[in-house]
């Protein structure tokens, strides 16, 4: 399957971990592109309690369905409790912003089977809905 094409699915939902309200901050800017796209994105925050005034969710398990892919914004030493999760949950198709992985993350995501687009923005690959 072409991962970065499967962004053209009709309704996709995406659960963005990392997203925030700060401006100066990707996860920010992440959000609210994809929003404005057309897709259902779900803001994983544990930090916040909205994000672009959208309840936020502390964690994966806690999105009331289960997201296409889950978009890590986050260092990679959260991003691999998150995979751990995304692993237990059975989501199994995730994106990695630049700058979410490192040899440790990409090493999980092989060994357990991931589908996985690392090392290029969803903003940039991503059209409206």
């Amino acid at each position: 399957m072409d991962l970065i094409g499967h962004l053209d699915t009709p309704g996709l939902r995406i659960a963005l971990v990392g997203a925030t309200d700060d401006p100066g901050k990707f996860g920010a800017a992440i959000y609210r592109d994809l929003k404005r796209k057309g897709y259902r994105v779900y803001p994983v925050n544990p930090r916040r309690a909205t994000v672009d005034g959208d309840p936020t969710y502390a964690k994966l398990g806690d999105l009331p369905e289960k997201p296409d892919w889950v978009n890590l914004v986050v260092p990679p030493t959260i991003g691999l409790a998150v995979l751990r999760e995304c692993l237990a949950l059975g989501l199994q198709r995730v994106w990695l912003q630049p700058g979410a992985e490192d040899a440790a993350i990409l090493g999980f995501l092989d060994a357990h089977g991931f589908a996985y687009v690392a090392r290029r923005c969803i903003m940039v690959e991503s059209r409206a809905q």
